[in-house]
């Protein structure tokens, strides 16, 4: 199915603006495109349009006729995407827009990320500014930048912006979902140099390769216990070394922060010698991997190949190092909340290793519900890594957002939802990062609820979009803005 058939997907409105989004390239830190194509929509509604000074696109709307004595509410979401493709996909972020399909009741995207968070909710925001026949109270519509690899736009929006009393965040992936709250994060990067030594002879080169992994969200995905291709190559490279003498030339893997790594590229030699007892030990390993992770990563595949001799490796005591570095530092869930049942309160993501051409450097993402748990985590990262000798920085460090049970709107959500949809919602907190925390350290009293159609897979190329799931979120918006509590 095509773009133009996309497009004829009910609720029309939605879709087509999501197309009309997604026909402009917008990766994290380079969204000039989306930007200006914000600000073109904004001021060919004649509405009041304005860009601040990091790049956030603010459109305001008057409310409609009968709804003007009500608060102002703030429809927010995140101009910006993640760019995942799977290795086979020739495809260009910078110039392409996003090719999606139907299958069944599923977008998706051609070998890519589909862009549905947070697409999806801007382009509810959109058709909401487009439309003339929606009631609504005064709206302020607000598009963020960055979201997905430092949140700066919200930490770049100054008090007095805004002038809404309520925040509706449109960036929860589950349709039957309200959020309440949400994680804060950090992000971690060890970096060393290290000196390369020439290969001697009598050595064979290898490239080994572990791909066909899920992946997704680090954040909402992590407790599920997915194969994180980083830690799986490591495994393999430990022991090779222990066994083997296995000496590294260069190791590629994963990528941002928030995406949990699905493919992973080693480089390095062994002594000819053992080459015959080495591939047979790589083949039970994978075989060993497999059989672990069959349920969650059935289509795991690890695949050695034999090619020319790397002209340098790594010195043999800083391998050792990186090499016990990376198999010790935690990946995972690891702490459950003991206030909020089924919540991961603290994990990490070992993100991005790179190894080539004497240096190395390695990514992670920590996050938290609970800043003393995520400080300590974060220190126990570092020290693993400051053991070895790398220099390790903590940086992009934003909030988490307290639950409020409290909230006005909350009831308002709750109420909404029985009554259309005949069941409660799920009420909860999120491992997530989510802009309301920040965005609340300089609105404290504005009212803060998120919450979204159903989207799977979100941060890697099998993303997708539920449509039946946007068609009961449509309405789910519509029926909100009908009931806005009256200005105080």
């Amino acid at each position: 199915m095509t773009n133009t058939e996309i497009r004829q997907l009910e609720p029309q409105a939605v879709w087509q603006k999501f197309a009309d989004l997604n026909a402009v390239p917008r990766p994290s830190k380079h969204e000039e495109r989306v930007i200006a194509f914000m600000k073109a929509f904004g001021d060919g509604l004649n509405l009041e349009t304005l860009v601040d000074e990091v790049g956030n696109v603010i459109i305001r709307k008057p409310a409609t006729a009968g709804l003007e004595d009500r608060q102002m509410v703030v429809l927010q979401s995140h101009l910006d995407m993640v760019h995942q493709k799977n290795n086979a996909t020739q495809f260009d972020f910078d110039s392409e827009g996003i090719q999606m399909k139907v299958e069944g009741d599923w977008v998706k995207a051609e070998g890519t990320t589909l862009g549905a968070d947070n697409g999806l909710g801007v382009a509810t925001i959109m058709a909401l500014l487009e439309s003339t026949d929606i009631s609504h109270p005064a709206l302020e519509a607000l598009f963020t930048i960055d979201e997905e690899t430092g949140m700066t736009g919200a930490m770049g929006l100054k008090g007095g912006v805004l002038k809404g009393d309520i925040l509706l965040n449109l960036d929860t992936e589950e349709d039957d979902e309200i959020g309440v709250g949400c994680a804060g994060g950090v992000d971690i990067t060890a970096t060393r140099t290290y000196k390369q030594e020439p290969v001697e002879e009598a050595k064979t080169g290898f490239q080994l390769t572990v791909n066909g992994l899920q992946g997704g969200h680090s954040g909402m995905d992590i407790i599920k216990g997915l194969g994180n291709a980083n830690k799986f190559m490591n495994r393999i490279l430990l022991d090779g070394f222990e066994n083997y003498g296995l000496r590294i030339s260069e190791v590629n893997g994963g990528g941002l922060r928030n995406a949990i790594p699905r493919e992973s590229v080693a480089i390095f030699c062994i002594d000819t010698v053992h080459e015959e007892a080495f591939k047979s030990d790589i083949k039970e390993f994978a075989e060993v991997l497999q059989e672990e992770y069959k349920t969650l990563e059935p289509n795991l595949k690890i695949s050695l190949d034999s090619i020319d001799l790397p002209e340098n490796v790594m010195s043999l005591g800083v391998q050792e190092g990186f090499l016990k570095a990376i198999q010790a530092v935690w990946n995972g869930v690891y702490r459950m909340s003991p206030d909020i049942e089924g919540l991961v309160e603290t994990s990490n993501n070992v993100a991005r290793v790179l190894v080539r051409n004497g240096e190395l450097e390695v990514l992670c993402l920590t996050r938290s519900s609970v800043e003393s748990s995520r400080t300590d985590l974060a220190n126990t990262i570092r020290s693993v890594f400051e053991l070895i000798g790398c220099e390790v920085t903590l940086s992009g460090e934003y909030p988490g957002w307290k639950p409020n049970m409290d909230s006005a709107i909350l009831k308002v959500l709750v109420e909404k939802y029985k009554k259309i949809n005949h069941e409660e919602p799920h009420v909860a907190a999120c491992h997530a990062g989510l802009e309301c925390g920040i965005l609340g350290q300089n609105y404290p009293d504005m009212d803060m609820i998120s919450f979204g159609p159903t989207i799977r897979g979100a941060h890697s190329p099998d993303e997708r979009a539920s449509i039946s799931s946007v068609q009961k979120f449509w309405t789910f918006v519509q029926e909100i803005l009908k009931d806005i509590p009256a200005k105080n």
